[in-house]
């Protein structure tokens, strides 16, 4: 190719100009490949406008990029955590001009015996603009990120927030301490050797990893005690459900015995020893570091379950709905029931994996956890299965063993495959066969059989197929249960079966607020006065509408409704109290009808010339599921050709055939300073004060409120709060427009958490957080 005439031009021009010794004096590289003078270029109008918008693309082409992705800084994260150390010396003691610091010490002494005055920077909250979510309005809360070292018996606990009108902040605190606390074994499970506990149930047998019986299940820790300061739940209760609110927990009581902190060699996943570990050997103390490479958890479950056997009932009668009976049938068969030890049900715990997802270290804790505490301490009354969607349907694994083992090792690690079930999308066509009708509307585009639009398809098969569970808890990777997964299903259940079904519908459509609503007979008066107001009767049993199809048992005369409900009026206070709920969910039961949710109408099957039936829906699909709910769903499918979008088909289908339904309100804290009629107006601003309705939190104009919260499908704060309470750093998400996730300052992290002048590591009270797409700071450049 000829070279350009200016080029040349140049590189004559440069060397007339300098005489053998100036160029002499130039470095080789210019002397040896003169450059073009930017000076000549702009002179020619041609050129100049090219360079010029040249430039312009670049520069906005850059802009865009770092625009579009919000992590952008973090994708280095150790390596600036180093730096941001190095510069500093601590990342928490500064910070930037308009944030808030989370753990900020006055003094500058450490160590026993030590008093600390530890202090809350107050931030100074973005000018409002009308085009900011209200919940950018509130100062962020700090004592989520205090450590250990400022643990106080709960009865000297105060909460940065919610705080009654008129009481102070707990800050500055004031702390005495010789050292850090010490954890204790937390066992939230029956004292099965206890005599209350024979004298009623079989005897349970221990359980252990290993076929020898040498190796006991191990205990998680807990701390005795609340860190000064750190928030109550603005949303949902422990003590409403039976959780302890007592205790914290960090990583390693919550982990450690499962394998966070120590290494490959010693049978750990070898995370968590980047982090500080100051006096986590406590929790090796009994069992020492359990080595997990030769666990298998399929078999450890079976052996388990068949040593306990004699413990369960039959769950198929739990399948089936019973016909009225008279109060004198009922409590003959009471009486014949305690001549003999009682028996319970069984609950599989169904954890929805997938080809293709990326297993971590943590993941891997995450489910040795569930495993251990769930069915392994329970003496076999849970069963943790995974159900694995294989997303290729021409992968043979019902008729190959080498593809079906070949798919197991390529995407489920060793120790979790003997509790792998397959399924896929073509598999549900061939269950669920014949044409589904149109849909109202099918915003997703997605085919019926499809897992995003009719998840629990797989499900319903798996409970068809296995009549010895009762209950079913459906369950997705990227939730994490920061407590003691027993103590968790144990009590929801037991909340949920001595709910009353007298306004179930209305209350369970409804976030509760403790500290806004009072306590729960408070709320559920509430609820009662609201449901009068409203001029609407509240929703009881079995509804009619136009173009309703019956079941095959409501045909033969049987119903859901038991006999304490056969008056069906306010009198019956204990209608349905002491009656297991066939459907728990984790957010409310709205009313999907006006409620701006975009899925509301995916409704198929149904007659499209009449109006919609009625309908109730709970974001994020985890939730419990009788085998009787999942019989009539499986029914209205195979036999109805009826569908809703996943997260609304369980709750409507308990509505439409008078299946008891509860909205169990667990912890679910905020990062922010709200004041409480805000979250209330934010959160219960639908029709008649509820979730559903026009006004829906759950409206598209309106999820931006769950941003800040520990709990939603598109949370922030959750990962954030988690990652930090892991012992990584995070940007903290503050700056001067509010702050977004990948905002704000760095902060935490090993280097934080050890310095002689902080309060140690995180340890929070029980909660559920979800979603947690990455764990480790390695991760975030995969899910970014």
């Amino acid at each position: 190719m000829e070279r350009p005439s200016f080029l040349s031009r140049s590189s004559s021009s440069l060397s007339s100009l300098l005489s053998n010794d100036e160029k002499s004096l130039l470095p080789h590289t210019v002397y040896r490949k003169p450059k073009i003078r930017v000076r000549t270029l702009l002179a020619h109008c041609l050129y100049r406008r090219v360079i010029l918008w040249t430039a312009a693309g670049i520069v906005l082409i850059c802009l865009t990029l770092t625009a579009s992705r919000p992590g952008f800084r973090s994708e280095r994260l150790l390596d600036l955590v180093k730096s941001k150390q190095d510069e500093k010396g601590s990342i928490g003691v500064s910070g930037a001009s308009g944030t808030s610091g989370a753990n900020i010490v006055n003094s500058v002494s450490g160590g026993p015996g030590t008093v600390l005055v530890v202090g809350s920077e107050k931030a100074q909250v973005p000018a409002w603009r009308s085009d900011m979510p209200n919940w950018l309005r509130f100062r962020h809360l700090d004592g989520f990120f205090v450590g250990l070292k400022a643990l106080v018996p709960a009865s000297d606990y105060r909460p940065e927030h919610p705080r009654p009108a008129g009481e102070d902040s707990p800050y500055p605190l004031t702390l005495s301490y010789t050292g850090m606390p010490t954890p204790t074994p937390f066992v939230p499970q029956p004292d099965y050797k206890s005599p209350g506990y024979t004298a009623q149930y079989h005897e349970v047998a221990p359980c252990y990893l290993d076929k020898e019986k040498k190796i006991p299940v191990p205990d998680l820790y807990a701390y005795n005690g609340i860190v000064q300061g750190q928030p109550e739940p603005a949303i949902g209760s422990h003590s409403l459900l039976g959780l302890r609110d007592d205790v914290c927990f960090d990583r390693f009581g919550r982990y450690g015995p499962y394998g966070l902190g120590y290494s490959f060699d010693e049978g750990g996943v070898e995370v968590g020893m980047d982090t500080d570990r100051t006096g986590s050997e406590a929790v090796w103390a009994r069992t020492g570091k359990i080595n997990y490479d030769a666990v298998d958890w399929g078999d450890a479950q079976t052996r388990c379950f068949g040593s306990n056997k004699k413990r369960f009932s039959d769950g198929e009668m739990q399948s089936q709905p019973s016909p009225t009976a008279s109060a004198e049938h009922a409590d003959q068969s009471t009486l014949h029931r305690e001549r003999q030890k009682k028996k319970i049900p069984r609950t599989a715990v169904m954890v929805r994996v997938y080809t293709g997802y990326q297993w971590t270290h943590h993941a891997v804790l995450n489910f040795r956890a569930m495993i251990s505490e769930l069915a392994l301490r329970s003496g076999g009354e849970y069963t943790v299965h995974f159900l694995l969607h294989v997303r290729d349907n021409n992968e043979a694994i019902w008729a190959d063993p080498v593809t079906a083992q070949r798919v197991l090792d390529d995407n489920v690690p060793a120790e979790f495959h003997s509790i792998c079930t397959f399924w896929t999308e073509e598999q549900m066509r061939l269950i669920y066969p014949g044409q589904f009708g149109r849909a109202f509307t099918n915003p997703s585009s997605g085919d019926i059989h499809g897992v995003y639009r009719s998840a629990h398809m797989p499900l319903q098969h798996f409970a068809m197929s296995h009549p010895e569970y009762a209950y079913f808890w459906n369950w997705e990777l990227d939730m994490r249960w920061l407590g003691n997964y027993y103590e968790l299903f144990d009590r929801l259940g037991k909340w949920g079966k001595q709910e009353s079904r007298v306004e179930a519908w209305e209350r369970s459509a409804k976030y509760y607020i403790p500290k806004y609503h009072g306590d729960w007979a408070n709320f559920t008066a509430l609820v009662h006065n609201e449901t009068r107001a409203s001029g609407r009767p509240a929703v009881f049993g079995p509804v009619a509408f136009a173009g309703r199809a019956p079941l095959r048992s409501e045909l033969s005369g049987q119903s859901f409704i038991p006999p304490s409900c056969a008056s069906r009026n306010d009198a019956a206070a204990d209608c349905g109290v002491g009656e297991d709920a066939d459907l728990i969910t984790l957010n409310p039961l709205f009313d999907a009808d006006e409620s701006g949710w975009i899925f509301a109408s995916d409704v198929t099957g149904y007659n499209t010339n009449l109006p919609q039936p009625p309908r109730r829906c709970a974001i994020i699909t985890a939730s419990r599921l009788s085998r009787r709910l999942l019989a009539v769903m499986h029914e209205e499918n195979w036999r109805l050709h009826h569908s809703m979008f996943s997260e609304m088909f369980p709750a409507t289908m308990a509505l439409h055939h008078g299946l008891k339904a509860v909205y169990a309100p667990h912890p679910v804290s905020v990062d922010r300073e709200w004041d409480l009629d805000a979250v209330d107006a934010a959160f219960n601003g639908g029709r008649d004060h509820s979730s559903g309705g026009r006004g829906s939190p759950f409206d598209l104009r309106n999820e931006h409120n769950h941003k800040g919260t520990s709990w939603y499908y598109h949370s922030e704060f959750a990962g954030l709060l988690w990652r930090r309470w892991l012992g990584y750093a995070q940007y903290d998400g503050r700056g001067p427009n509010g702050g977004r996730s990948g905002e704000g300052t760095l902060r935490g992290g090993k280097r934080e958490e050890e310095r002689a002048e902080g309060t140690g590591r995180m340890c929070l009270q029980s909660m559920l957080v979800h979603p947690i797409k990455w764990e480790h700071p390695s991760e975030l450049e995969d899910y970014v």
